[in-house]
């Protein structure tokens, strides 16, 4: 008999690709999802689980290499951010169409932080499409989403494991998959490189236009990407420490925040598979 679980998925930027591998693992051992809550790219699966199209999200994603993840990222000279995300959002948007969230099959519920205001944000209803684009906002990255007046960026700010945001019914068991977690990192395959030189001159080229470093393997030194993907790693690692502290987890799948960096996006097969490698060292049983 399957056991129902609320689940909460963390932020955490590219590696929040591993909650596509976990919750494929929580399903195959009979866990069925009643209810999902997420932030950041938590708040983008969980969205798209929740609206039945997870599978082919997958498929799309797996399919992305470097040319085609750059060619997704609209860049903008706004001191807001540089990537405006609009062409990524409308991308998803032909695979998972936009939807209400109260209409959709479980309940689901996004988070993020109000700019202006300087506190958390939930989405519980309304555009599935809005929610997620308010709370994947990463500062600095992404374009902060305006609404009337208001502004969102990213809800990692402010919870990035939001256990207190999902609903959960008597008897629901409470999974939750972080993927910052501050625990070392056991290379389980060879992670991708950037060798070929189409891909090396187009980075350089977009460092030439934005006076940014985008890192062309991971041997390079800090440059801006690096030292903003580690300082948000960091940020989000200790306020998630903080908030598990406080409730007892039924299912605690971790994935390092060494394993993949924040903008990993073109790794998206590497990642869905490490969160299944996560995943099964827990899904047969619950913690204790």
């Amino acid at each position: 008999m399957g056991k129902n679980v609320a689940l909460v998925l963390s932020s955490g930027g590219a590696r929040g690709f591993a909650h596509i591998g976990a919750i494929k693992v929580l399903e195959e051992n009979g866990y069925n999802i009643t209810s999902v809550a997420g932030t950041s790219m938590g708040a983008l699966v969980g969205g798209i689980y929740a609206s039945g199209r997870l599978r082919e999200f997958e498929e799309w994603v797996t399919t992305l290499d470097i040319m085609e993840v750059l060619k997704l990222t609209d860049i903008s000279l706004s001191r807001k951010g540089f990537v405006k995300g609009t062409r990524v959002m409308e991308k998803i948007k032909e695979i998972v169409p936009d939807r209400r969230i109260e209409d959709l099959p479980i309940p689901y519920s996004a988070v993020a932080t109000d700019l202006m205001r300087g506190r958390e944000r939930i989405f519980n209803a309304g555009s599935l499409f809005d929610a997620i684009r308010a709370s994947i906002s990463i500062p600095t990255f992404f374009q902060p989403f305006r609404m009337g007046r208001d502004y969102f960026v990213d809800g990692g700010l402010v919870n990035p494991i939001p256990i207190n945001r999902v609903k959960r019914s008597d008897g629901d068991l409470l999974a939750v998959v972080d993927v910052n977690a501050d625990i070392p990192h056991i290379m389980a395959e060879p992670q991708t490189e950037i060798t070929e030189k189409s891909h090396l001159r187009k980075i350089k080229k977009i460092n030439d236009r934005t006076g940014t470093h985008i890192p062309k393997n991971k041997k390079d030194d800090i440059g801006l990407f690096n030292l903003n993907n580690r300082s948000i790693s960091i940020m989000l690692t200790q306020i998630a420490a903080l908030t598990l502290r406080n409730y007892h987890i039924d299912i605690m799948v971790r994935i390092s925040r060494e394993s993949y960096g924040t903008y990993d996006f073109y790794k998206a097969a590497e990642i869905i598979r490490e969160g299944e490698r996560a995943a099964s060292d827990v899904a047969g049983g619950e913690e204790d």
